[in-house]
């Protein structure tokens, strides 16, 4: 029988045809994968044993076959904030802010999405964390946590916790403690505490330079003193003669007007008397 345009026939083969080509068109789509940059792609193949633990797909174009599934996950450093309270090693609830940055191991990425899937911050990074935070301040005191030893705490919640992430596929590279909250009247003590460590340590500090002032100026007189009495020692009637005589010549040459008595000064030294 003849087909011809407009027949009921004809429009089933078109419908059929419609359909079909746009079933390819979507199986098409679904086979072309774009990985923008800082991100990774997780293959998982459907009738080949689930998640490829063993490659990942970089970015760019990838054409994967319509019934396998591509997760895609960022592999840049991301940041991530936490507010904990803990209790310190004397049982005081203190409140921490810290911030977290981390990527995924872009390795193992395969491993991270079989293991703990793409919520692995909620499952494995803040619990981490918090763990390691409780246990850290947990050695010190409000006052340590509060002044001297932040730095140090700081340091230890990044060491621990880097510990249990490492093998979880996970990188750590910082821990930043961002805020430190303590109780109104705790914080008021450790603060008035301080004011006076800060006041002791200026007046040590005056007195320690008010001793070494005392200490130069004794030796600068004892050292005057010594110089007296090595002068006095040196100092015979007979270089006193010798030396008032020696002045009353130079003083003779002068032509100045006065007056010179010989012999009539004490111990035999000459008087000098201006006419005037």
């Amino acid at each position: 029988m003849k087909t011809t345009y407009g027949t009921p026939q004809f429009n089933k083969f078109a419908i059929a045809g419609g359909v079909l080509g746009l079933i390819l068109l979507i199986i098409l789509i679904k086979s072309f994968v774009t990985i923008q940059s800082g991100e990774a792609g997780v293959l998982y193949e459907r009738f080949n044993n689930g998640v490829n633990t063993e490659e990942m797909l970089d970015e760019g174009f990838h054409i994967v076959a319509p019934w396998n599934k591509v997760f895609v996950y960022e592999v840049r450093q991301q940041e991530a904030f936490e507010k904990m309270a803990v209790l310190s090693s004397n049982g005081l609830e203190i409140a921490l802010d810290i911030s977290l940055w981390f990527k995924p191991s872009a390795s193992e990425l395969g491993l991270l999405h079989k293991t703990k899937g793409e919520n692995y911050l909620d499952r494995i990074v803040k619990p981490a964390a918090r763990s390691a935070t409780r246990s850290v301040v947990g050695r010190y005191t409000p006052e340590q946590i509060y002044s001297s030893k932040r730095d140090v705490i700081q340091e230890e919640i990044f060491e621990e916790t880097k510990k249990i992430l490492d093998k979880q596929y996970v990188q750590l590279n910082e821990v930043l403690v961002r805020d430190v909250t303590l109780p109104t009247t705790i914080k008021e003590a450790i603060e008035r505490k301080l004011r006076q460590e800060q006041e002791s340590l200026e007046y040590e500090f005056r007195l320690q330079k008010a001793s070494k002032e005392a200490a130069k100026q004794k030796i600068e007189a004892e050292g005057k003193a010594a110089a007296n009495r090595i002068l006095n020692a040196s100092l015979t009637d007979k270089i006193l003669q010798e030396k008032g005589i020696q002045a009353t010549i130079e003083l003779a040459k002068s032509p100045n007007a006065k007056t010179v008595i010989m012999g009539n000064g004490k111990n035999g030294l000459p008087i000098i008397l201006n006419q005037q």
